[in-house]
């Protein structure tokens, strides 16, 4: 249960400013149907973070105990930092897919803007870490939906009311926290 919440609070604070937000805010600009951009969001995430919980689950059995406490407890670290950055969206990221409808150009959308995103790499750290890919893939996309579906309904007019640097440090400090306890020892019951 610690692995859904902490991944969805986690990912639901680092997604608010990210990219994939703004392409929320700009898909439903441009779109104005909001039910297939979230349908499109929540493939996409599905598939993307699902992806990315393998791969994390992945690197639990093939990594030793003691080097994959140091890389996630490293990577961690780096997350937060990574939080800290404001993301800006790129242009072409709007234009794909314009051909294949609202859900499909949501779906290519964010599919290819979550590819390397922070929260991606959060999504295999926190698969390691947790050693339970199904339960953080569940979190992570609750977290992404927690974030982006008010930003299909309400658009720009709610991200200029959000403290976003406020925001951004306290997601970094919960990524900093469990960087900090990952190396210090933390999750050894998992394995780790």
């Amino acid at each position: 249960m610690e692995a859904l919440l902490v991944s969805t609070g986690v990912v639901a604070l680092a997604e608010i400013g990210d990219k994939t937000q703004l392409l929320a805010f700009i898909l439903a600009a441009r779109f104005k149907k909001p039910l297939p951009i979230i349908l499109g969001i929540l493939a996409a995430t599905v598939v993307n973070h699902g992806l990315a919980g393998a791969l994390g689950a992945w690197i639990t059995s093939a990594v030793s105990p003691e080097i994959l406490r140091w890389v996630l407890g490293i990577s961690f670290i780096g997350m937060a930092i990574w939080t800290l950055i404001p993301d800006k969206i790129e242009d072409e990221e709007t234009q794909v897919a314009k051909r294949l409808g609202v859900f499909g150009a949501t779906l290519i959308t964010f599919f290819l803007a979550e590819m390397g995103d922070k929260t991606q790499v959060a999504t295999i750290a926190l698969a390691a870490h947790y050693a339970t890919p199904v339960l953080v893939v569940l979190g992570t996309t609750l977290g992404m939906l927690i974030a982006d579906v008010p930003a299909v309904f309400i658009g720009d007019k709610l991200s200029a009311r959000i403290p976003m640097k406020l925001v951004h440090s306290i997601a970094a400090a919960i990524f900093a926290l469990l960087g900090v306890a990952t190396l210090l020892g933390a999750g050894a019951h998992f394995g780790i």
